[in-house]
């Protein structure tokens, strides 16, 4: 029995500077600061924040692993296994196309990473115009979603220049890494093979591939869970000061990917304190003291949700009144029992992943108790996965907690991710109590097959996608980008955000309907090549009638034409079209001027007319 030695004074100086930085993150996080000056804070400090803490991650894993990496020989690696995680990796990519899936969520957060690129502020841009060739931010909003995301992305762009479609190469690396981290989980768990049947489980799960081709943080939340549970056998089995740092950053890291997320925290302190017992001492660099100061940002944001009601979206489900309550359990279960087991043609799932991990999870449950009786003798890969399957739980049961918990909805079934890796753990582990060598053989061979014959199809026919429309509409924007030979025109639309991330200048339409006089001096002096406007209407099955969507109307003063028009749903038209000329208060129709005004000979007066004339042009921007 080891007993936790807490009377040297150095360690107690050190547990007591822990103290008060928790207390000091504490006050500061959720006290002493008030809500807007928190968001202010927050949008000048928080990718600051965030580099810090990235920096001391990286630094705690090359300390960690510098002495493997340093005697790693060509030779010793498994060959087979990176063949098997590179061709899961290229199944996962090939049959989806690569564009912004669940738009809200990935639109907000390649914004946000624009902003940190540019001005290393946190910010989604909703304003933004090309300015005599250079794009500007003109005006932004401080968004709820954590920053570790648009974090990476905006290192790509530093690393590359600004693309929106770093967010998918950033995916696209993420896809081989969280394969290679389940290849490396599954053959601690149960050997060689079984780290090759957990990567064909994931391959053949459509939603992976789904999100794996999107830019969104479900594949950088799987790795960071996944990481840290394996970054957490780690601390278990070395105990020392740069497994604790990489583990401890890892989680921190972790808590900034998703909301949710910070759940992982507990199974993180629970596995610390396992490692000070069996250690017998206290183990506290000082990047582990100072930790929870380099997290004051994180309730900060948070406080977004107190601000604005609409932060949690209930208004897209009506008739919810809170966002998270027991009453929404049974349906909620009723929704991922369907999402689960249904066909794939209609969901993006992996019956046999189902399958199998509805039989593993008994059995987990009761290894699960044996373990914990025994968790001195057991592996520190076993001591990990044991206090990681209380996250896993927590963070499913929070799921069915949550008003829009419905696995089986076009949005959230991305949620059940996590739910998903923690049933392919849940396989693993049981295996060598379940099955022999022979046994994991065969259920490879039954992964494979599955692989092909039901999640290829299922990939390859992505059906699922079809039905959420904000997707297609922006696949169909997006597709009218890349056909303009320039990019200086206007686009007024109420998901300007997307126009600007791709720097097209644009405006919501509601802005354009307040400021129509400053429009009309933007048409009459050419000051963008065109000017565009997308709408949508929703078509009455019976009659045919085309009704414009509520808050797309621009107004009878502006005359259209139009460009572009397509029906990505049997009951919905989208349209694209020019404005030609806009009436003036005085009813008169603007449009474009065609007359040539003399240039003064005198070089000073130029001067004069050019800045007074750009002053004007930036304060009358839409």
């Amino acid at each position: 029995m080891h007993r936790l030695s807490l009377s040297h004074p150095i360690r107690n100086a050190r547990a007591g500077l822990l103290v008060a930085a928790s207390l000091a993150a504490l006050l500061l996080g959720f006290v002493l600061i008030p809500d807007l000056p928190a968001i202010t804070f927050v949008s000048r400090t928080g990718f600051w924040f965030v580099l810090v803490a990235f920096v001391i991650f990286v630094g705690a894993l090359w300390q960690s692993f510098r002495a493997e990496i340093s005697q790693l020989h060509w030779r010793r690696l498994d060959g087979m296994g990176w063949v098997v995680v590179g061709l899961g990796s290229a199944l996962l990519m090939v049959h989806e196309t690569f564009g912004f899936k669940i738009v809200m969520d990935e639109i907000m957060l390649l914004g946000t990473s624009m902003s940190m690129h540019f001005d290393k502020t946190v910010l989604t841009p909703v304003r933004g115009n090309d300015i005599q060739g250079t794009f500007v931010i003109l005006d932004g909003m401080m968004d709820k979603r954590p920053l570790f995301f648009p974090f990476l992305v905006s290192l790509l762009h530093d690393l590359t220049g600004y693309r929106p479609a770093n967010s998918f190469v950033l995916n696209g690396i993420l896809t081989f890494v969280f394969l290679s981290l389940v290849n490396h989980a599954g053959r601690r768990l149960a050997g060689r093979t079984a780290g090759w049947l957990g990567v064909a489980l994931c391959a053949g799960l459509p939603l992976l591939a789904h999100n794996a081709t999107g830019g969104g943080f479900e594949l950088l939340n799987l790795v960071m869970i996944l990481g840290t549970l394996l970054l957490g056998a780690r601390w278990v089995e070395r105990r020392d000061e740069a497994a604790m740092v990489a583990f401890c950053f890892s989680a921190l890291l972790l808590a900034q990917v998703r909301y949710e997320s910070v759940i992982y925290l507990l199974p993180v302190a629970g596995l610390v304190l396992w490692g000070w017992w069996r250690e017998g001492r206290l183990i506290l660099p000082w990047p582990v003291i100072i930790a929870p100061l380099l997290m004051i940002h994180y309730p900060l944001q948070h406080r977004i949700f107190d601000l604005r009601a609409s932060a949690w979206e209930m208004g897209s489900q009506p008739g919810y009144t809170t966002p998270f309550s027991p009453a929404y359990i049974a349906d909620n279960l009723y929704h991922a029992f369907g999402f689960f087991f249904a066909k794939p043609t209609d969901q993006p799932n992996s019956l046999l992943l189902s399958s199998l991990g509805l039989i593993a999870v008994p059995f987990f449950g009761l290894a699960l108790v044996k373990w914990v009786r025994s968790l001195p003798r057991e592996s520190p890969i076993t001591v990990a996965t044991a206090f990681f399957a209380a996250g896993f739980a927590v963070q499913f049961a929070l799921m069915m907690c949550y008003f829009w918990g419905r696995f089986d909805d076009p949005v959230i079934r991305r949620l059940s991710l996590p739910t998903h890796l923690g049933l392919v753990i849940a396989v693993l582990a049981v295996l060598p109590q379940l099955a022999g060598a022979a046994a994991i053989r065969g259920l490879l061979a039954l992964a494979a097959i599955a692989v092909v014959c039901v999640g290829v199809p299922s990939m390859a026919a992505h059906a699922y996608s079809q039905e959420y429309l904000p997707g297609r509409e922006t696949a169909w924007r997006r597709g009218f980008i890349a056909e303009q030979p320039r990019h200086d025109y206007l686009m007024i639309d109420n998901d300007s955000i997307l126009w600007i991330t791709h720097q097209v200048s644009s405006t919501p339409i509601v802005q354009a309907r307040r400021r129509r006089a400053d429009l009309v001096f933007h048409l009459r002096n050419r000051t963008f090549s065109d000017m565009f406007v997308f709408q949508r209407f929703n078509i009455d099955p019976e009659t045919g009638r085309k009704t414009l969507r509520k808050d797309d109307e621009l107004g009878p003063e502006f005359e259209l034409e139009t460009v572009r028009e397509e029906r990505l749903q049997t009951l919905t038209l989208d349209r694209i079209s020019r404005i030609k000329s806009i009436k003036t208060e005085a009813g008169v129709a603007s449009g474009p001027a065609t007359a040539d005004f003399p240039v003064p000979k005198d070089r000073a007066e130029i001067e004069r007319q050019r800045r007074a004339y750009l002053e004007n042009f930036l304060k009358q921007l839409p």
